[in-house]
């Protein structure tokens, strides 16, 4: 019975409930390669775009100081884009698909919205200067 003892703490270590990535680990996955790992839109991938990635860093100061996070949640998700395709940045709603948590995006209106998602927008917020 001993030698199946590993085995069953394998089998049990399977079944625990993952965590959700953080916000960083998120963008590093599915940010950082066009955007680059600081936001500055040098990810290894941007010289490939027809058009130069977003310089992250800058969202707050493009916006009169505040940062604007229903605008920039709604492009991550996919709300926001290109029409008929032409948009460089794909959706990433699928794939941050998650629990939904009660957030304000800074409308007052606390509003369902995948965990995953408010993650990447509060990381986004700490790479502004």
């Amino acid at each position: 019975m001993r030698r199946f003892a590993p085995v069953a703490l394998l089998i049990l270590a399977a079944c625990q409930p993952q965590e959700p990535p953080t916000g960083a680990e998120d963008f590093a996955a599915y940010c950082s390669g066009c955007h680059g790992a600081g936001g500055k839109g040098d990810g290894a991938l941007a010289g490939t775009l027809a058009r130069k990635p977003a310089d992250l860093t800058g969202l707050a100061a493009r916006n009169g100081g505040e940062f604007p996070t229903t605008r920039v949640m709604a492009k991550i998700w996919g709300y926001t884009g290109g029409h008929q395709g032409v948009a460089v940045m794909p959706n990433f709603g699928p794939l941050l698909e998650s629990d939904l948590v009660p957030y304000d995006g800074g409308d007052g209106i606390e509003t369902p919205t995948p965990t995953r998602l408010v993650q990447i927008a509060e990381f986004l917020k700490t790479l502004q200067p």
